[in-house]
């Protein structure tokens, strides 16, 4: 929802409601409100795949999202991973815990793009490319949606979490 901005204003912000829904056989995940900067409603449906989704932060289950394609994963990544990255080298270990929950984030999402290379392909098929934030990032570096890259990229922001984790603890936690 964070990805997809008010078609009237532009702002990625509103107040919303979430509820469930039955159509047909299917039980849909509704989120609607009211966008806070020009009012317009704004509404998303999703439909809920049987399986039991991982808790957050990850996305789904074992399917790729076919609502977010892997370029719009590697750009929240990406984005979140770079800023993470700034305020983990300028944050003194003890307080990297700080970080954790957005470093978890960022290892879901790069996690989540995984999903979408079909056995036995090394890289992530441009036909998988369905939006216009994903398609541009393709465009600019179709080399990054290749297995290997993946598959480094996941093992790297794991490190990171696991630094976190064995150097920073929330007060109050026993060791």
């Amino acid at each position: 929802m964070d990805l997809h901005r008010c078609a009237e204003c532009g702002s990625g912000d509103f107040d919303r409601q979430h509820r469930l829904e039955q159509h047909g056989d299917d039980i849909v995940a509704v989120y609607e409100g009211a966008c806070r900067q020009c009012g317009a409603t704004r509404r998303f449906a999703f439909r809920m795949a049987e399986e039991i989704p991982p808790p957050p932060p990850a996305f789904g289950g074992s399917e790729p999202s076919q609502i977010i394609d892997p370029g719009e994963f590697a750009e929240v990544a990406f984005r979140i991973s770079e800023s993470a990255g700034i305020q983990l080298l300028n944050t003194p270990e003890s307080e990297h815990y700080k970080l954790r929950d957005a470093v978890a984030y960022t290892v879901a999402a790069f996690e989540e793009m995984l999903k979408f290379l079909p056995p036995g392909e090394d890289s992530i098929p441009a036909s998988a490319f369905t939006s216009e934030v994903g398609k541009a990032r393709y465009e600019r570096d179709p080399g990054n949606f290749d297995r290997d890259i993946l598959e480094m990229t996941v093992r790297r922001a794991r490190a990171v979490l696991d630094d976190i984790d064995e150097v920073s603890r929330p007060p109050h936690t026993p060791q």
